[in-house]
């Protein structure tokens, strides 16, 4: 049987920092947590690289006695808790006692600290979790802590870390997530040196929203309150034409906390349940206020989950104050509209009033005064004289008037552009899986097209007679060379293919008849697996195009992190994307096949996909990208589709060309007549 050891105090330590200090990023969290506890007002926060190397956050918080700096980074040491009584209502961000611990046992650290009202500060160094140094000094009131060599005595933990870029982004991410948590507190995050973001404090969320989120995502929101027994919900969500193309933008807080909350995010998109399109998501800035005994902030080492104790009663909050907030932007949008059309001034009535001749010269045709006579005299003439017609750029000789004597005078004069034709009786036979014959009328070759007035489509019956009386057949040929083609073509597609196009119903399914059968086709699933398997089969790059108005883009650091990493992949994908400015970006083409109001979507959705990164090859990153693709630049559900594009998807389908869209889904649903007979008791 194995020996139990206990294990060296150091070496718990180093286990334990593993649950709280994951990456760069879990210390900024740990770092401004504390800052916030403090009653800072304003934080300070500095990395450098990826925060592995070097992180600084300064606050002007309470500061820490000597004696208190000292025991500050052993473990469990915390001033916000006493007993076990204070676990059943927890106020602060951090109260274990276990974050400075964690941190300082895997790194170098740096303390300098003063309280305010004491006339001089402590500065303490520690080097993996033991005190090395700790002396007086002079230095600001509050807190700066300097934290170095992140898993300087742990190699296994350092080689997991990402790159710079990665860690930065995280780092970032953190920092803003805790920013936005706090309105009334100004952060600002500097990166190598140059500021990234700056929250001015002032208490608004919606200034700190604007200033941390940017201006296009907080011009799209709409302000979202609600109180109910105890709890109260604040903050924004956005208007449902602006929907995202993934979660990102989406931030739950708890009593100023971040959060990671499923049952929120279901109730956020539930209450835009019927306002959304299918694929889009909602972007929020939501704060709930809730008594501190009523939420359990212990269920995770790093706080990011919650429990609630009435679960369906901050689901309803939420629910309720999001439908709310979307019909007074409803009701908002309706009343905006009725006032602008109030204010259209109304046309005369009299406008388009007709007049008639004598009318007109009663009132707008009055002839002019006879001039008086001084030696000779001038013939009247009209004050107004209406302009005549402009001549006609083609000059041609009018037909003479038509002689009712006989049917060849009838048929020799009549107009430019009328005929009498014989009547001939055709009828195309029923086409299925293709377009019918175009009707007669609808072609027109070039002989017909040069032919003069005396020169009539089809001759008078006596002439035809005369004419050896050729057949109807042969005039049709002659005079329709293109629809015997069609009518041709439709004979052979029809002993190919035997099923008919019934119509549309709803704008998103085909309804088809084949042979006993009836179809339902699923008209986006299988355009998108069409455009799939042709993107699919282009081994290089695929045909991209450029745009004439280029699209911004504003990502967050992670997602522009993602651009950035895998900007060749994006390329060969039709994507093209460069940096303009401070976490800004322009697209400047994309594929070919996509709309350009779907690119900003696309580009979302591909970041969630290269964030989670599940794919095991690159072939299969790129398949998972092109399934991206070939959805947004599918026709959608709802769209009116035309006619032949309905029988080149029917086509691919009845085929067997195609059968499931990229995703896994049946492109067709098929009903046989037995039974429909059994859906209408026609048989048991």
């Amino acid at each position: 049987m194995p020996v139990i050891n206990i294990l060296q105090p150091h070496v718990a330590d180093m286990i334990a920092a593993g649950e709280v200090v994951e990456r760069p990023a879990s210390v900024i969290k740990e770092l401004m947590e504390n800052a916030f506890d403090a009653g800072a007002k304003n934080v300070k926060v500095e990395i450098r690289g990826g925060g592995a190397t070097f992180i600084r956050v300064t606050d002007d918080g309470c500061g820490m006695a000597p004696e208190d700096a000292g025991i500050a980074f052993l473990r469990h040491a915390t001033s916000k808790l006493k007993d076990e009584r204070g676990l059943e209502a927890i106020e602060t961000m951090g109260f274990r006692g276990e974050a400075l611990a964690a941190i300082s046992s895997v790194s170098h650290i740096e303390l300098l600290t003063r309280r305010r009202g004491d006339n001089s500060g402590t500065k303490l160094t520690l080097n993996a979790g033991d005190i090395e140094d700790m002396i007086p000094t002079g230095c600001p009131e509050g807190t700066c802590i300097t934290v170095k060599d992140i898993f300087f005595n742990t190699p296994a933990r350092l080689k997991f870390l990402k790159s710079d870029r990665s860690e930065a982004g995280a780092c970032l991410t953190t920092a803003l997530r805790c920013a936005l948590g706090r309105p009334e507190v100004s952060v600002r995050f500097i990166r190598d040196g140059k500021e990234e973001f700056f929250s001015p404090g002032d208490g608004m969320q919606s200034s700190c929203i604007y200033s941390l989120l940017g201006r296009d995502l907080a011009t799209t929101l709409i302000e979202c309150d609600s109180e109910n027994e105890g709890l109260k919900l604040s903050g924004f969500i956005s208007s449902p034409s602006a929907g995202r193309g993934n979660r990102s933008a989406q931030y739950f807080f708890c009593n100023g906390r971040w959060i990671k909350s499923p049952m929120l995010q279901s109730a956020l998109e539930q209450g835009y349940k019927n306002s959304l399109l299918t694929g889009r998501f909602p972007a929020c800035v939501l704060y709930l206020d809730i008594s501190c005994g009523s939420v359990d902030v212990n269920v995770h080492p790093a706080k990011t989950e919650v429990k609630f104790s009435a679960e369906k009663s901050v689901f309803d909050l939420v629910y309720h104050a999001v439908r709310s907030a979307l019909e007074n932007e409803d009701a908002t949008v309706k009343a905006d509209l009725s006032s602008a059309q109030k204010a259209v001034p109304k046309p005369r009535e009299d406008f388009y009033q007709s007049m008639s001749a004598s009318a007109f010269r009663e009132n707008g045709y009055k002839p002019a005064a006879p001039a008086r006579s001084s030696g000779f005299s001038a013939p009247a003439r009209p004050a107004y004289t209406p302009p005549r017609p402009a001549a006609p750029s083609r000059s041609f000789s009018p037909a003479p008037a038509p002689s009712f004597s006989s049917v060849s005078n009838r048929q020799s004069a009549a107009p430019s552009g009328f005929s009498t034709k014989p009547e001939i009786k055709y009828a195309p036979p029923v086409s299925y899986g293709s377009t019918p014959a175009p009707a007669a009328s609808s072609f027109k070759s070039s002989e017909n097209s040069c032919r003069t007035v005396s020169e009539p489509l089809y001759a008078p019956k006596e002439e035809q007679e005369e004419k050896d009386s050729p057949e109807i057949s042969d005039i049709y040929t002659k005079h329709f060379p293109q629809a015997v083609e069609n009518y041709v073509e439709n004979v052979e597609s029809s002993q190919k293919q035997l099923y008919k196009i019934i119509g549309e119903a709803l704008k998103t399914y085909i309804i088809v008849e084949k042979g006993e059968e009836l179809l339902l086709i699923d008209k986006h699933a299988a355009h998108e697996r069409m455009i799939f398997d042709r993107l699919k089969a282009k081994s290089g790059e695929i045909p991209s195009q450029n745009l004439l108005t280029p699209i911004p883009l504003r990502l967050n650091p992670e997602d522009a992190e993602l651009i950035e990493e895998n900007g060749e992949l994006l390329l060969e994908l039709g994507f093209e994307i460069e940096p303009f400015g401070e976490n800004e970006y322009i697209l400047r083409a994309l594929p070919a096949d996509m709309e350009a109001g779907d690119a900003e979507a696309a580009v979302e959705e591909i970041c969630e996909k290269l964030r989670k990164g599940t794919a095991p090859t690159a072939q299969s990153a790129r398949d998972e990208i092109l399934h991206t693709v070939a959805c947004k630049a599918a026709i959608k559900a709802g769209w009116d589709t035309d006619r032949k594009e309905l029988e080149v998807l029917v086509e691919a389908v009845v085929s067997g060309e195609i059968k499931y869209c990229p995703h896994g889904r049946p492109l067709s649903v098929s009903l046989s007549k037995k039974e429909l007979d059994k859906l209408f008791k026609r048989i048991v």
